[in-house]
């Protein structure tokens, strides 16, 4: 999962850095509303995006209505000070998904990014199914025919990003944007040996992760 936060507050975006990095997620954080444009103008693997209203440089609600005015559907959570009912409504009727007046619990948070997240794949589910294996995205724990499989975050991470993508390629370049955080350096080598672990954890009965040569990886499930 990769997320972008917009907030200027650096104690408060801090604390959500940590938070959903914790969680598993890929997190950024831009702290004005022109680098936010800036940066869902080049990025398009974001999952979410965390977005203060009150931004210096163009305002929270300028930055929504212009992603949106691009036809983007990408979730959004609109981070607003408790009174500003006005602009929680404007918020919403741009086209954001939800949103949570300050202060708000961190647990609730990470709540609602899930159910967005979740929204934005299409599904209500917290799991995804692929013949035996299921991923339970709010609890971070993969299972094969209901017996939980042993995964370093990293891996997960690839799993979730293999199981949204099911049955389609995915290239490394794909992965590293998914899976990784800006100034992060993680070789197309790394990939590989990430790739190899999960390997090894999952491709049991009638799963396999095909490689593609020179092109990328895609979960598949074997007729049987």
């Amino acid at each position: 999962m990769r997320i972008l936060i917009a907030e200027d507050d650096q104690v408060l975006a801090d604390a959500l850095l940590r938070s959903l990095r914790a969680s598993g997620a890929a997190a950024d954080q831009v702290s004005s509303g022109s680098e936010a444009d800036a940066a869902l103008l080049t990025n398009n693997e974001f999952d979410l995006l965390i977005l203060d209203l009150d931004l210096p440089r163009l305002h929270g609600l300028e930055v929504l209505r212009r992603l949106r005015g691009r036809g983007s559907s990408l979730p959004v959570l609109i981070l607003t000070a408790a009174d500003s009912v006005e602009e929680r409504v404007k918020g919403l009727d741009l086209g954001a998904d939800d949103y949570m007046a300050k202060p708000f619990s961190l647990q609730e948070l990470e709540a609602r990014v899930r159910a967005l997240t979740r929204r934005g794949m299409g599904g209500t589910s917290s799991s995804i199914r692929h013949g035996p294996l299921v991923y339970d995205q709010a609890g971070r724990v993969a299972t094969i025919d209901g017996r939980a499989v042993e995964l370093s975050a990293r891996e997960l991470g690839l799993l979730e990003v293999l199981l949204q993508r099911a049955g389609r390629l995915v290239s490394k370049d794909q992965l590293v944007e998914r899976l990784c955080e800006w100034g992060e350096e993680v070789s197309n080598n790394a990939i590989e040996v990430y790739i190899h672990r999960l390997r090894k954890k999952i491709e049991k009965g009638p799963i396999r992760i095909a490689t593609v040569r020179g092109l990328g990886y895609c979960l598949e499930k074997i007729p049987g």
